[in-house]
């Protein structure tokens, strides 16, 4: 049970505001020395584990080069070119995201967009810039407009990635039901997830309605 003491170190850590990476470094190698490891050992765990799985690090090499962008005017120029369309909207410019984000996602192609590289430098100033043609916005419209920038990212992949067969949630959707006596095929669960794609952009799409007449109302 001494194993466990990890678990502990991390409630404790995330409880108290410690810094994340901080507190997951010293859970493992709390676990490891009540597993009886030697401390060079679970050093070595910890960075076999780190150059075994350093594909997930890839995606921070984007953030300076977002940063340099934007320091260059990136906002600012998507400012400028969603202002010149006349029927834009927040709500209609993120639903337009929302469909581009679940095509992407249905084909495969998940890391092409995302929070660090779509949304914030580019998504999120273009949809200011259309909110505040009429207004300037207040802190509270801007946090909001934002909130749903993100969550327009969020759940135009998550409700789109199963539509493509070669994805690891698709497997463990088939081994899970598996597992409960429901014998499926990848393809069907991927078919099957069309309808799920469609009635996400239709929820999440009246959502955006709604915060249009809100935002005109705010």
């Amino acid at each position: 049970m001494l194993v466990l003491a990890g678990l502990g170190v991390i409630v404790v850590g995330f409880a108290l505001r410690f810094n994340p990476l901080a507190v997951v470094v010293v859970a493992a190698l709390v676990t490891g020395l009540a597993a009886g490891m030697a401390p060079l050992a679970v050093v070595a765990a910890l960075g076999h584990a780190f150059t075994a799985g350093r594909y997930v690090t890839v995606i921070w090499l984007v953030v300076p080069v977002i940063g340099l962008l934007e320091r260059h005017g990136l906002q600012e120029r998507a400012r400028a070119v969603i202002a010149g369309v006349g029927a834009a909207t927040p709500g209609r410019l993120l639903a337009v995201y929302l469909v581009f984000r679940q095509v992407t996602a249905a084909l495969g192609l998940i890391a092409l967009a995302g929070q660090a590289q779509t949304v914030r430098p580019l998504v999120v100033p273009m949809a200011e810039g259309v909110a505040e043609r009429r207004r300037p916005l207040n802190h509270a419209a801007r946090q909001r407009l934002r909130a749903f920038a993100a969550a327009t990212d969020n759940v135009g992949v998550f409700f789109a990635e199963d539509v493509f067969l070669a994805v690891a949630s698709i497997l463990l959707i088939k081994a899970f039901l598996e597992t409960n006596g429901i014998v499926v095929t990848p393809f069907a669960v991927s078919v099957w997830a069309i309808p799920t794609a469609v009635a996400a952009f239709v929820v999440h799409g009246f959502r955006l309605w709604r915060f249009d007449r809100w935002l005109a109302r705010a």
